[in-house]
C-alpha cells in the first residue's frame, strides 16, 4: 500500500468513526428514533397475523395490540408507520425482521444499515483509491459523516442504496458475483426506484454486464415470488389499497407532495426531484410534472443512446454510473436520504480529476456542491436559517423560504448529472467511430 493510498484510507476512517459517533447520539437522543423502520415493521407484523398489510385500520389494530401505537405520536406520524406503500416483494426481506420483538428487530435493523453503509463507502473509495486515493477518502468520508438521518430514521434507503453500491463495485471488478447479484437483487426487492436505473445501466451496456443484469432479475423474481404469492393470498385487492396510501400522501400538503405547503413542512430529509423547483412557480401538479419530464426524459433518452453505443469498459462505466445517480433521482419522488447514491459520482471524479485539467476541476467542484447540499447536517443548518414552524404560510418571506428550501438539492443535481452525461457523452463518440472503422464491421 501506498503512502497516499494509506493517507486516503486514514481520511475515510475518520470519517467513519464521526459518522458512528453522531449516528448513535443523535438515534439516542431523538424523538422519531427508528420512524422509517416503523413503517416497514408494523405491516409485516400485520402479514404475520393474516391480516391485510396495506389497509390502515389493520395495521394499526395489530400495533395498538402489541403497543407500538406511542401516544407521541401526531396524526401524521401516524398515517406514516400505518399506510404502507412499498411494494409487496418488500415482504420477502422485511418479514423475517418482524419475526423478532421490536427490541431485537430494531437493533438489527439499525446495525445492518450502519454496516451496509460503512461496507459500501470503503467499497467506493477502492474504486476511486487507484486514481486519487486521498481525494476519494476526503469524499467518501464527508458523505458518510453526513448520514444520520438514515440511521435515526431507520429508512430502507440505507440497506438499498449501500447493497446496490456493493454490487457495483462486485460487477465492475469481477469479484464476489454471486454476491454482487443478490444485494441489487434486494435493492431492487424493496426500493426498485433507487437500484432500477443502476440495474437498467448493467442491462444496456451489454456483453458481461447485461449477463449480470439478467442473472440480478432472475434472482430478484425468485426471492420476491414468495412474498408477492403471500400478499395475493391475504390481500387480493392489495394493488389498489397500495395506490390508495400512495395517493393518501400525494394529497395538497401531503407527505410527498413536493409543493411549498409540503416542502416548507417537511423539515429534514428534503425533496430531491425536481417538481419540488417547478412547483414553487406554480404549485400545480399538471405543470410541475410536465416541466419536470420535459427537462429530465431528454437527458435519459440521450443517457440510454449513449450507454448502447459506448464500448464497456471500465472507464465508460464509472461515467455512465454517475450521470445516472444523479438524474435518476430528479424525475419521481425521492429525498435527501435516496441521494446518497451520489456515492457513485467518486470513482468518475477521482479518475477525471487524476487526468488533471479543467474537466477535472470542474468535476471536484461539482462534487463537492452536490454532496454539501445534500448532506444531512448542511441541509439541518438550512432548514434552521430558513423554516420557522410557527410563521405564516403565504407572503414574500414564506415564499423564499420554500424556494431556498426546495432549489439547491434538485438543482444541483441536476447539474451534476449533465455534467457527467456530457462527459460521458463526449468519450464515448470516438469509442463508436473506433468500432465503426474496426475490420469486419458493417459500415
Amino acid at each position: 500500500m501506498t503512502r497516499t493510498r494509506r493517507d486516503g484510507l486514514y481520511l475515510l476512517l475518520i470519517g467513519t468513526v464521526l459518522f458512528l459517533i453522531l449516528s448513535v447520539a443523535f438515534e439516542k437522543s431523538s424523538s422519531s428514533a427508528m420512524q422509517d423502520f416503523r413503517v416497514l415493521y408494523n405491516p409485516a407484523r400485520c402479514i404475520l397475523k393474516g391480516c391485510d398489510p396495506y389497509k390502515e385500520s389493520e395495521v394499526l389494530r395489530i400495533a395498538r395490540a402489541e403497543g407500538r401505537d406511542r401516544p407521541s405520536d401526531t396524526a401524521v406520524v401516524r398515517q406514516i408507520v400505518t399506510r404502507y406503500i412499498y411494494p409487496p416483494t418488500s415482504f420477502s426481506f422485511t418479514a423475517p425482521f418482524a419475526m423478532l420483538p421490536w427490541g431485537p428487530a430494531h437493533v438489527l435493523w439499525m446495525t445492518l444499515t450502519v454496516g451496509s453503509m460503512i461496507l459500501a463507502s470503503f467499497l467506493i473509495w477502492n474504486l476511486g483509491a487507484n486514481d486519487a486515493p486521498i481525494l476519494s477518502g476526503v469524499m467518501v468520508g464527508f458523505l458518510l459523516v453526513n448520514c444520520e438521518l438514515i440511521v435515526i430514521s431507520g429508512n430502507s434507503a440505507g440497506i438499498v442504496v449501500s447493497l446496490c453500491l456493493v454490487a457495483v463495485w462486485c460487477f465492475l471488478q469481477d469479484r464476489f458475483v454471486p454476491a454482487g447479484i443478490l444485494c441489487l437483487a434486494v435493492s431492487l426487492a424493496i426500493k426498485p426506484h433507487d437500484a432500477g436505473m443502476v440495474w437498467l445501466y448493467f442491462l444496456l451496456a451489454g456483453g458481461v454486464y447485461r449477463k449480470r443484469a439478467l442473472q440480478t432479475i432472475v434472482a430478484c423474481a425468485v426471492m420476491s415470488l414468495p412474498g408477492l404469492l403471500w400478499v395475493w393470498h391475504v390481500a387480493p385487492h392489495w394493488f389498489q389499497e397500495m395506490r390508495a396510501n400512495i395517493l393518501a400522501f400525494s394529497v395538497h400538503g401531503g407527505l410527498t407532495d413536493p409543493g411549498p405547503a409540503a416542502t416548507s413542512a417537511n423539515g429534514p430529509g428534503m425533496l430531491t426531484n425536481l417538481q419540488a423547483v417547478f412547483s414553487v412557480f406554480s404549485d400545480n401538479p399538471r405543470f410541475y410534472n410536465l416541466a419536470t419530464y420535459m427537462v429530465c426524459a431528454p437527458l435519459l433518452l440521450v443517457w440510454i443512446f449513449v450507454t448502447l453505443r459506448s464500448r464497456m469498459s471500465p472507464n465508460t462505466a464509472r461515467l455512465g454510473l454517475a450521470a445516472i445517480a444523479a438524474l435518476s433521482l430528479l424525475p419521481i419522488y425521492h429525498r435527501e436520504y435516496d441521494a446518497k447514491l451520489l456515492l457513485l459520482t467518486v470513482p468518475a471524479c477521482a479518475m477525471l480529476w487524476a487526468e488533471g485539467g479543467f474537466i477535472g476541476r470542474v468535476a471536484l467542484l461539482l462534487n463537492v456542491a452536490g454532496f454539501v447540499l445534500t448532506g444531512d447536517l448542511p441541509q439541518a443548518l438550512l432548514v434552521g436559517l430558513l423554516y420557522h414552524p410557527h410563521s405564516s404560510t403565504t407572503g414574500l418571506s414564506a415564499q423564499v423560504a420554500a424556494a431556498g428550501l426546495a432549489f439547491p438539492a434538485p438543482l444541483i443535481l441536476l447539474i451534476v448529472g449533465i455534467f457527467y452525461l456530457w462527459v460521458y457523452f463526449r468519450r464515448s463518440i470516438p469509442d463508436t467511430r473506433l468500432s465503426a472503422m474496426a475490420p469486419g464491421s458493417s459500415q
